[in-house]
Formats: structure tokens, C-alpha cells, sequence
């Protein structure tokens, strides 16, 4: 997915993108299409970028193992300076692009930020209530029989020890 940029005049310009996810080289949880809606600005020295994905993940609940889908949106701003690196540049996150480029490209930028939206805990839902760790039903379709008073008596130390600490 190319941007060009030879001959663009200066100003702002937008650009929507549509297509499949595996064009972006992205893989399981993502599925289906994605569309990009970029907003360019350009101006003499530099390109600034702000882009906003919509995709689908197919996830696994982390509490329940109920499967799911999400939309996921990142979005996110990139500046693209024109004119060479300096030797002495150890800033990764700064993008030199030659005077003479022709076009920008967009599929890495936009892989990394798809990756990085998806969520470190996946929950079907904020209030899922997760599976019993005694019997294995899901807590969120009913309730179970199993006694969460009784306590592993290799913990019951641990037990005392809290229950003397919030005495005092």
C-alpha cells in the first residue's frame, strides 16, 4: 500500500484504503478485510501521517474460553522527515525519507500498530465471571455447587498469618 508522494502538492490530502488483512501481513487472530482512512499533511521538510484502522481479531476469552470477535482500532500519527539520516542517528523511531521518493509506504507502520492493539487480557466481555477452578462451569451461564470456603490446608498458615495482620 503506497502512498505517492512525487509532485503531491503541500497542503493536507486523504486517502482510504481497503483490503485484506493478509496484505498487511497479518495472520491468525485477524480475518477478513481492513480499511484505513489516512489524512496526509505535507509541507518542505517533512510528511505527517495520521491513520485510523478498523479490523477484526477472533480471540479466545481469557477467564471463560468462550471464542469471540473484536474490532480493533489503533490509530496512529507517524512524521516522515525528508532528506538523509545523520550518521550519528540512534533514533529508531525517526523516519528519513530522500528528496527524491516517489511514494510512501504504509503496510509496515500499519502491521506494527494492528499488533500492538491487540489486548494483553482478551475478555468476551468486561464482566465475565470466568470458569469454577474446582468443577469447570462457566460462571457466566450458572452457578455452581462447589464449597469456595474450603481452604488447601499447605495454605492455611498463609491464612493465619492474614488473618492476624488484619487484627492489628
Amino acid at each position: 500500500m503506497y502512498i505517492k508522494i512525487a509532485g503531491l502538492s503541500e497542503g493536507s490530502h486523504t486517502y482510504r484504503f481497503d483490503d485484506n488483512v493478509e496484505h498487511l501481513g497479518l495472520e491468525k487472530p485477524f480475518f477478513g478485510n481492513f480499511s484505513a482512512d489516512v489524512e496526509l499533511n505535507k509541507s518542505h521538510s517533512q510528511i505527517v501521517l495520521k491513520v485510523n484502522v478498523r479490523l477484526k481479531a477472533a480471540f479466545e476469552c481469557d477467564r471463560c474460553t468462550r471464542n469471540y470477535e473484536q474490532e480493533l482500532n489503533p490509530v496512529y500519527t507517524v512524521v516522515d522527515f525528508f532528506g538523509s539520516e545523520p550518521q550519528d542517528n540512534t533514533d529508531v523511531n525517526v523516519i528519513y525519507i530522500p528528496h527524491e521518493a516517489d511514494k510512501i509506504d504504509l503496510v509496515h507502520e500499519m502491521r506494527d500498530y494492528s499488533l500492538l492493539a491487540v489486548p494483553m487480557k482478551k475478555l468476551h466481555s468486561p464482566d465475565c465471571k470466568g470458569l469454577c477452578f474446582r468443577c469447570g462451569i462457566d460462571l457466566n451461564e450458572a452457578d455452581c455447587s462447589c464449597d469456595k470456603e474450603s481452604v488447601d490446608s499447605k495454605w492455611l498458615p498463609l491464612k493465619e498469618l492474614k488473618n492476624k495482620l488484619s487484627n492489628n
